[in-house]
């Protein structure tokens, strides 16, 4: 049986062509460009985070973020980021008795901005606040210390498959993988995604019927 199931953020819950254009202009680099590199670093599986190096070598992610904050361009998440989707899946999951969590490769900034959202969920965790981030198998130990029942009862809801799927799947827990996002068409159809992940969806308002189901 599934007793919770724990979402990834990032083109999971929100959709993040803000963010990634905010982080185009603060390098100024064209958009389209910036988009463009970052679809190339993702096609090769690498970290998102080395996309900057093409444009600034030596680049600081961890720094360039403070220096957004002080100059009043920080990180932003609102209603408006959420995929259209979010709050009704979420609450029809709790609504069917799941536990529901949040966690993903996101700043402890993004953590509170999540909760500022008052998202119908029971848990909201970050790699930023725990300071260890996915695919490492301690981000998916702090997630089974979290949600309820064993690791086979929780579900883990993503985007990507070697940030999500493979890393959930080796630690225990179910995976599902959810296309949209760049991540989520890319992988949704590969071979191994097919072999590893338990579900395969296209909104998260299928995942109530299944999960409950299971």
């Amino acid at each position: 049986m599934v007793r919770a199931v724990v979402f990834d953020v990032g083109e999971t819950l929100l959709d993040d062509s803000r963010e990634w254009g905010a982080w185009a202009d603060w390098i100024s680099v064209p958009r389209h460009t910036f988009s463009a590199v970052l679809g190339a670093v993702t096609v090769m599986g690498r970290d998102n985070a080395e996309t900057f190096q093409y444009f600034r070598p030596g680049f600081d992610l961890t720094r360039e973020r403070r220096r957004r904050e002080e100059a009043g361009r920080g990180e932003h998440i609102d209603e408006t980021d959420l995929y259209p989707d979010v709050r009704s899946g979420l609450a029809a999951l709790r609504a069917g008795g799941l536990w529901v969590g949040i966690a993903g490769n996101q700043t402890a900034r993004a953590a509170r901005l999540l909760r500022a959202l008052e998202l119908p969920v029971d848990f909201i965790g970050t790699s930023g606040e725990w300071g260890v981030s996915k695919p490492d198998p301690g981000f998916f130990e702090r997630v089974i210390g979290a949600a309820p029942g064993r690791a086979e009862e929780i579900v883990y809801v993503g985007d990507h498959l070697h940030n999500d799927v493979l890393p959930a799947k080796a630690a225990g827990l179910r995976a599902a993988i959810i296309r949209r996002g760049p991540w989520g068409y890319l992988w949704s159809d590969d071979p191994v995604t097919r072999e590893n992940a338990d579900w395969v969806i296209d909104s998260l308002t299928q995942l109530p019927d299944l999960l409950l189901r299971a």
